[in-house]
């Protein structure tokens, strides 16, 4: 299926591990040109390089990082058509899971924000003006189930992503009459550099629960997260809900939160 996507301008964040590399690579081969934002490159971003890429090297906690990015986009192919809104989990030095309310600091409360909220914010601020001067275009925010899913394991981070469902929401109805779609996408546990990295996730649960790394990833976090599938997502399946979004075949789609979850969520 043609998704339409040839020659659309994409920003995509947090672009250079897990979910956001499967979404710059799905985009390219969708036709799309893609502005890739990550603290640095890595091996497998650099394997992508070619004419309808450019990296830069940005860190979103610095207030100005979103607007350098969207910047970037029109100076490189001309305007913007989509923003995707990747980055996230924990910031820079601080180590996720945490298990109670009473283990998150002031400090760590604003570093979660500032990450997985306030970086969204801006690097939406700074892309309207521009989606409005093609007529419109698509954002999509990678939230998490957490954010809808209230738990006293990693609460800041939750709270930070439910901040980031209400937004959706008023976006959509203050800019959907102006061409702009603003979906969200709510994983589950995605089997990222967040689980898989040293010192990540995955280490710290196996330390907790005296499990090796191996057995944490394939059985026991599924498990954890009461995840029907009995496995962690793969970063390509929400890179494909992110084609999707992203193209005009979803013209009227809007507003929604698309769950790839694994069976996380219990709700209706």
């Amino acid at each position: 299926m043609d998704l339409k996507l040839s020659d659309r301008v994409a920003v995509v964040t947090g672009a250079s591990k897990g979910i956001g590399l499967a979404v710059t690579r799905t985009l390219l081969l969708e036709g799309a040109k893609v502005v890739a934002a990550s603290r640095k490159s890595t091996m497998e971003l650099d394997e992508l390089a070619g004419e309808n890429l450019v990296h830069v090297a940005v860190d979103l906690m610095n207030p100005e990082a979103p607007e350098q990015v969207v910047a970037q986009a029109v100076e490189s192919f001309g305007g913007l058509d989509i923003l995707v809104n990747n980055a996230g989990g924990p910031p820079p030095g601080i180590a996720l899971p945490r298990t109670s309310f009473l283990d998150a600091s002031d400090a760590d409360w604003h570093a979660m924000f500032e990450f997985n909220l306030f970086a969204v914010v801006r690097a939406i601020r700074a892309a309207i003006p521009r989606l409005l001067e093609r007529g419109g275009g698509s954002i999509i925010n990678i939230s998490s189930g957490n954010g809808r899913q209230p738990s006293p394991i990693n609460v800041d981070y939750g709270a930070a992503k439910a901040g980031i469902n209400n937004l959706t929401k008023v976006l959509t109805e203050e800019y959907g009459p102006q061409g702009i779609r603003v979906n969200t996408i709510s994983p589950g546990g995605v089997r990222t550099a967040w689980w898989t990295e040293e010192g990540g996730a995955a280490d710290i649960i196996a330390a907790r629960a005296g499990a090796d790394r191996d057995a944490v990833l394939d059985t026991l976090a599924p498990q954890m997260m009461n995840m029907v599938t009995g496995k962690l997502v793969d970063p390509q399946e929400i890179a494909d809900v992110v084609a999707l979004l992203a193209s005009p075949r979803s013209a009227s789609t809007t507003g929604a939160d698309f769950v790839v979850d694994g069976g996380f969520l219990k709700s209706l």
